[in-house]
Parts: structure tokens; C-alpha cells; sequence
């Protein structure tokens, strides 16, 4: 099998359907200040390092997650019985993925807006990567809708970035997850998120042609289109599957195997709500998945026990893991929230809870 076959059925693994992609690339000292919620036991970073090897030692973790993202530095640790986490996770058939971005900066000339570091010595760091077993990398870029934002140039400039490292990592046989994403973030209405999404999408997939990057050896991962966080009208579930899939359908090419939503500061039922709807309309050119963080990420931290065994945490995760996979499936309903380990009730689609707020997405962004 050629090199290029192999990243072809690799992304396809990665959003088969009725499984996902956990975002689990949140450092411990993020886990200590909460930024997937509060956990009376994560409170030092020895405990969030036990949090993590709950995470890795969860039975049936494979059965609706094909693949888990991590920060390099997870390559290098052990559990408390000496087993390394990656092998852990790859005894649960999980794919590995790493992070490789290393920071941001501002984009020359701008004080709004940026772009990822990481590229200086990339070539190296993928190069041990695969030999240590990880199958793909993901890079993320962003945009915040503001007035005047975000600038052509900082699409075209993030767009680049990402095809750069796409090209970096087919070198290198790792498929790369290309992640721009439109922040949800602010007052804007579904409309406008519509167009920036559009825009970036776009640039994105130009920039990928310009650097020979094969559509089939990628998987996307990108914000559905939403109402801004802080409008005043938020789009119904409905609203949202038709209209993410409206924007998509005008510049993905059909040959991605699959796109892996993220859940940009959506609260857990709404990122699954509306995974769900899209998956009920009529079938698309690409599988429709999931790569959330804290959407998977929120319940076990805020549910977990201590132990890193047969705890509480691994009871949340198993369930979050398992909504979003039937949601993949459009086969996910809000009656099968209900009753669960963490107790709370079903939220409306496309709605903000009362008193909800959306925290920032502190794990990348600048």
C-alpha cells in the first residue's frame, strides 16, 4: 500500500461513522484553573496528571472515539504503574494526534489579530513523532468577528500556515486535522458568522491547492455556523444544521473524507444537538463528526471521583463519547440525556442556559 493510500484510509478512520475525535489537548496547569470546568480533585498538577491517566485508562474509550489529541509532552508520560499514557491509549484503539503549535503572535503590523507559532523545527518534531507511533498532527488558526475583523490578510496569512504544515505532515505520512476556525465569540448574528466561515474556508482550501495537499489525506476540522455567543437572536437548531451545511457545501471540496466539528464554547448538548441535525438531512459528500474538548471534556472533570479506575470521570466520558457518536449518526435524542451521572437536564438547541457562560477558549487561543 502507497504512502498516500495509507493517509487516505488513516482520515477515513478518523471520522467513520458513529465515532469521533476527543480534543483532549488541554494542558494540566488548564485542567488546575478549569478551563473544561471545576473539579474538586484537579486542583495540583499531580492530580490533573491523574485526571489524564483516567482519561487513557477508560474501558471502551474505542467504542465511539476513533482518535484522541494530545500535547507533545504526553509522548513522555507514565502512569502511576509505569505504563506510558500513549500506550494506554493505543490499547484502547485509539489513533494518537499531537498538537504542535507552540504559542501565538501578533500578525506584523496588527495588535487584534495572529497567527500560530511552531513551525520553526516542526520537520524534526514530526519526524520522531511518527517513529513514536502518532498517526496524524492538527494545527489550528483562527478568526475573531469584530468590527473591521477579521482583515483579508490575516485569512490568507493563518490560511498559509495551515496548508505549510498540511504539506509538512504528508512528508512526513501524518495525515494533518486543518483547523480554521471562526470564532463564536461576540454579538454577531448567524448571518455574518456565515460569511467570515465562508471566506476562511475558502483561503483555506485555495492555500491547500497551492501547496499540492490531496483533499482526500486531510480531515477538517471547523466551527459550524452559529449565532455569536452574545447575540441577541441565537439561531435554532435547526437554523444551524442547514446553514453549516449550506456554507459547506459552497467550498469543501467532496473528496475530504470527513469533517470534525468543534464545539467553539457550545455547552455538551447543543455541540451534540446539532451534530445530530445535520446527520438527519440528506447525506453529503463527507462524514459528519465530531473533535470537541471541553463538549467531551466538561463532564468527566466536573464528575470525576479521584480515582483512575472505574471512576466517575470514566462513566462521563463514556457517555459523552457515546451521544456524539450516535449523533454522527443522526440517531441521538435529548430524552437520552436524561438520568445520566451528572444529573442535569437536557439543554435547548441553540440556546445558552440561563446564567451560562461561554468561557474562552483558553487551551489556544492567544
Amino acid at each position: 500500500m502507497t504512502a498516500e493510500s495509507t493517509l487516505a484510509a488513516t482520515a477515513q478512520r478518523m471520522v467513520a461513522p458513529g465515532k469521533g475525535i476527543f480534543a483532549a489537548d488541554v494542558p494540566l496547569k488548564g485542567l488546575m484553573r478549569g478551563w473544561w470546568g471545576e473539579s474538586i480533585h484537579a486542583r495540583s498538577e499531580d492530580a490533573a496528571a491523574d485526571f489524564q491517566e483516567m482519561i487513557c485508562r477508560t474501558p471502551e474509550l474505542g467504542d465511539h472515539l476513533s482518535s484522541i489529541i494530545v500535547f507533545p509532552d504526553v509522548l513522555d508520560r507514565r502512569a502511576g504503574d509505569g505504563t506510558p499514557l500513549a500506550d494506554l491509549i493505543a490499547q484502547r484503539g485509539l489513533l494518537l494526534g499531537i498538537t504542535p503549535t507552540t504559542g501565538w503572535q501578533f500578525l506584523g503590523g496588527s495588535k487584534h489579530e495572529y497567527v500560530p507559532r511552531g513551525l520553526d523545527g516542526l520537520a524534526k518534531r514530526l519526524e520522531d513523532w511518527r517513529e513514536r507511533g502518532v498517526a496524524f498532527i492538527k494545527w489550528r488558526v483562527a478568526a475573531r468577528v469584530r468590527p473591521g475583523l477579521p482583515t483579508e490578510r490575516a485569512l490568507v496569512s493563518n490560511a498559509r500556515s495551515v496548508a505549510e504544515v498540511a504539506a509538512l505532515a504528508h512528508q512526513f505520512d501524518l495525515v494533518p486535522i486543518v483547523e480554521p476556525e471562526v470564532e463564536m465569540k461576540g454579538d454577531h448574528t448567524i448571518e455574518r458568522q456565515f460569511e467570515v466561515t465562508e471566506r476562511f474556508l475558502h483561503r483555506t482550501f485555495e492555500a491547500l491547492y497551492e501547496h499540492g495537499v490531496a483533499p482526500e489525506e486531510i480531515v477538517l476540522k471547523t466551527n459550524m455556523v452559529v449565532s455569536g455567543s452574545d447575540c441577541p437572536e441565537q439561531a435554532g437548531v435547526d437554523t444551524v444544521a442547514r446553514e453549516t451545511l449550506r456554507c459547506l457545501r459552497r467550498v469543501v471540496p467532496p473528496a475530504l473524507p470527513g469533517i470534525g466539528f468543534l464545539s467553539g464554547g457550545q455547552s455538551d448538548r447543543d455541540a451534540t444537538a446539532h451534530l445530530d441535525a445535520m446527520n438527519r438531512l440528506d447525506p453529503q459528500p463527507w462524514s459528519l463528526s465530531f473533535s470537541f474538548g471541553r463538549a467531551i471534556g466538561r463532564a468527566p472533570v466536573e464528575a470525576w471521583d479521584g480515582k483512575a479506575d472505574e471512576s466517575s470521570g470514566q462513566t462521563a466520558l463514556r457517555h459523552r463519547a457515546r451521544m456524539n457518536g450516535l449523533a454522527t449518526l443522526g440517531e441521538w435524542s435529548a430524552e437520552m440525556e436524561s438520568g445520566t451521572e451528572d444529573g442535569r437536564e437536557p439543554e435547548s438547541g441553540g440556546r445558552k442556559t440561563p446564567g451560562h457562560k461561554t468561557p474562552g477558549r483558553e487551551t489556544e487561543r492567544p
